[in-house]
């Protein structure tokens, strides 16, 4: 066991729960009410934070544009979820979103970003679980993730969380089987991952 508590109450799309370390949060979708917070906790991270997200180094981090196209509600097609610390709330401590394929509608992209601070904490699985279990509910099948090969880190978790890799020549593109959860590696990440799927999976299927 990780030491996650099997505490979740789902109330108008919010879940709460406490991270392995023992941190009450609350998980919960974005909107266009929290665009202010979204642009606070990007402009918190690390120049490598924002690299290995964006894959820039110079430039505006995050526009009015990319804020319009994450926070707008589509049901069913792209939903951008954040875990919060109640102490402190937004910008909270991780937000993550998936968005269906226009081309293939059984997979999503999947993305996630955990403020410098509070990574390794468990943040990252359990959003991907929150998002997982999301998607599923509106029928997408698999997950799809990309990151820079020196990204070690986010290699390994991808791999730790059971995602397949496939190196096109310039970045490593993951993809989960969101269907088989014997693909899940029983350790790690992996275990996080699977027991917060079994935590939220009665309340968001």
């Amino acid at each position: 066991m990780t030491g996650v508590v099997p505490l979740c109450v789902m109330e108008e799309k919010r879940l709460e729960t406490e991270l392995a370390d023992g941190l009450p949060v609350q998980v919960r979708p974005l909107g266009p009410d929290t665009r202010d917070g979204l642009a606070e906790g990007y402009r918190r991270l690390s120049p490598d934070s924002r690299y290995q997200r964006f894959w820039v180094r110079t430039g505006e981090l995050i526009g009015e544009r990319m804020l319009d196209r994450l926070l707008e509600v589509d049901p069913g097609d792209h939903a951008i979820w954040a875990v919060l610390d109640p102490a402190r709330d937004f910008p909270g401590v991780g937000a993550a979103s998936w968005w269906r394929s226009e081309k293939d509608p059984d997979e999503a992209e999947f993305s996630c970003t955990v403020l410098d601070e509070d990574q390794r904490r468990g943040v990252g699985s359990l959003l991907l679980a929150v998002c997982w279990l999301d998607a599923m509910s509106h029928g997408v099948r698999k997950f799809v993730g990309y990151t820079m090969p020196e990204n070690v880190g986010a290699v390994r978790w991808m791999r730790d969380t059971g995602a397949e890799a496939e190196w096109d020549g310039y970045k490593v593109i993951f993809r989960w089987d969101l269907e088989d959860l014997d693909t899940i590696p029983p350790a790690g990440p992996g275990i996080a991952l699977a027991e917060r799927l079994a935590e939220f999976s009665g309340e968001m299927l």
